[in-house]
């Protein structure tokens, strides 16, 4: 069988969605296609979940690693993907069964690097549209490519594809033993790709977990992490002159504190740091 997409799957701690997430990828129209699952030292009973599916679907492949976060393990997925493409679909997420074959056509058909769906988030069994693309766009510059394809404030490697020999070719990989790993790599692979298709009437669903990343009780690693990942997409922006508006990406990178209230914040974009009272009064800015 020739593999047409490489789907990597990391898993920690996911018996309450796992299930949903494989049905979903394991009925896909395209069958062309391999299931790597990256458990992540799973502690609960996702691998007897897993191994389920397993026993049925020769297609699937299970990798364990001890605890390293996402990025090692979208990473360790890499490392073996055969496809053509590489897609990433969150143990506690799910995607329309056509999901794959649709986004492998597109992206076939305009030969385009990258082809990337609509985002649906899911919160209490309510869905919203995080973003809906109503056409076929075929994105080129660096304008469109991030801002119509809202991935600059809201990079995340998942709802996409990615052809597998552009990632190698520029050697893109997730920081590996951190939280929000997620935006540096997205952004490095939209500002490589050749160009981007939006697939329309096809979308994934992203679960908003209690437990994840973002939704659980946040540390100061977290924060830590928060603050680096922005701080290396903004150098990463800025070190490859990209066309876009002073404003198309910020982020706070500082906040100066009395008592525990927030007195004085920095924040910065692409050109300029700015300096504001209460984190809301600008009060003196300066080129960076």
């Amino acid at each position: 069988m020739s593999i047409k997409i490489s789907i990597i799957i990391p898993v920690y701690n996911s018996e309450k969605y796992l299930r949903t997430c494989l049905d979903s990828v394991i009925n896909q129209t395209l069958k062309d296609i391999e299931i790597i699952l990256v458990d992540d030292g799973s502690v609960d009973k996702s691998s007897e979940i897993y191994n389920e599916y397993l026993n049925k679907d020769e297609r699937i492949t299970i990798i364990k690693q001890t605890n390293q976060k996402q990025g090692a393990a979208r990473n360790r997925g890499i490392e073996i993907a055969k496809g053509k493409y590489i897609g990433f679909v969150d143990a506690d997420d799910y995607v329309d069964l056509n999901f794959f074959e649709k986004l492998y056509e597109t992206a076939e058909r305009y030969e385009s690097d990258m082809a990337i769906a609509s985002l649906v988030k899911v919160c209490s069994g309510k869905k919203r549209y995080k973003w809906k693309f109503e056409s076929e766009k075929l994105l080129i510059s660096d304008y469109d490519k991030f801002i119509l394809a809202h991935q600059i404030k809201n990079a995340a490697p998942y709802n996409k594809i990615y052809k597998r020999s552009f990632i190698e070719k520029n050697q893109i990989r997730f920081k590996e033993n951190v939280f929000y790993e997620d935006g540096p790599f997205t952004v490095q692979a939209v500002y490589y790709a050749n160009k981007i298709i939006t697939v329309p009437e096809v979308f994934y669903y992203y679960l908003k977990n209690p437990s994840s990343t973002v939704n659980s009780k946040q540390t100061e690693k977290h924060i830590n992490d928060a603050l680096n990942a922005k701080a290396e997409i903004l150098r990463f922006v800025k070190s490859h002159n990209f066309k876009l508006s002073q404003n198309a990406f910020h982020y706070t990178k500082k906040i100066y504190k009395i008592l525990d209230l927030p007195i004085l914040s920095v924040k910065e974009n692409i050109i300029r740091e700015t300096f504001y009272l209460f984190k809301i009064i600008p009060i003196f800015s300066r080129k960076v």
